[in-house]
């Protein structure tokens, strides 16, 4: 329990002193995390919205394959990523392996499947209720969805949150293709993986209370967002 006592207490100097190793790995997860969910949400909502109001062969069956990946396993991700990003894959020649960039490729893979999976759902609830008055309006199934998107701005936050978790969180593949290198690729979850088992508790539990807190300030900015904007506009 002292043990716990005195990590807790470093862990909390580090945060209140500023260190610099502490901050430069929150700021390169946050750099990832969220270029990878900028991505995943500009093809994973227009995706879902295509879907959503969209009549085509085969449409039950894309539904269910989106669906089954946003289970898709990160270290299977991260394996693919690696193989393609390796010298003797395809994408080899650009030597974007062990770098930023192959994480936010990693990350953007696991999260595009959850945005465009959960606003499919949402954007299609919409589209049964107004798909009438839009056709009459000769609104066309694209413009549709791009109506839909706008109109649902604020409800679609609590899925972009979603994927930021999803990527926030993500260990396995971020490691495989960023290969944990101390100030260039190292985040917060496998700082905390690595700390953890080395036994230094105290970056461990700091990173780990930034990583919550972090967390927990969007969603309260988003639930904020939201609740303004549903009393601005009824």
């Amino acid at each position: 329990m002292n043990g716990l006592a005195a990590a807790t207490t470093d862990a909390l100097e580090l945060l209140i002193a500023g260190d610099a190793k502490l901050f430069g790995i929150v700021g390169l997860s946050l750099e990832v995390s969220l270029s990878a969910v900028f991505l995943a949400c500009v093809l994973g909502l227009p995706l879902g919205a295509a879907i959503a109001v969209g009549r085509f062969p085969g449409r039950r069956s894309v539904i269910v394959a989106l669906n089954a990946l946003m289970g898709l396993p990160p270290v299977v991700v991260g394996l693919l990523v690696y193989l393609m990003l390796s010298r003797a894959g395809p994408l080899g020649s650009m030597g974007l392996l062990f770098t930023p960039t192959a994480m936010i490729f990693a990350q953007t893979i696991l999260v595009v499947p959850i945005v465009a999976a959960l606003s499919r759902q949402v954007v299609e609830d919409a589209w049964q209720e107004f798909h009438e008055q839009l056709r009459s309006l000769g609104v066309t199934r694209m413009g549709a969805s791009i109506t839909l998107l706008w109109d649902l701005r604020f409800s679609l936050l609590t899925i972009v949150l979603a994927g930021f978790g999803r990527a926030a969180a993500e260990v396995g593949a971020v490691m495989i293709v960023g290969g944990n290198i101390d100030g260039v690729t190292r985040v917060m979850t496998t700082t905390i993986a690595l700390e953890t088992s080395k036994g230094d508790l105290p970056l461990a539990l700091a990173l780990g209370i930034v990583l919550v807190a972090v967390v927990l300030a969007l969603n309260a900015g988003a639930y904020v967002i939201k609740e303004a904007a549903e009393r601005r506009y009824g």
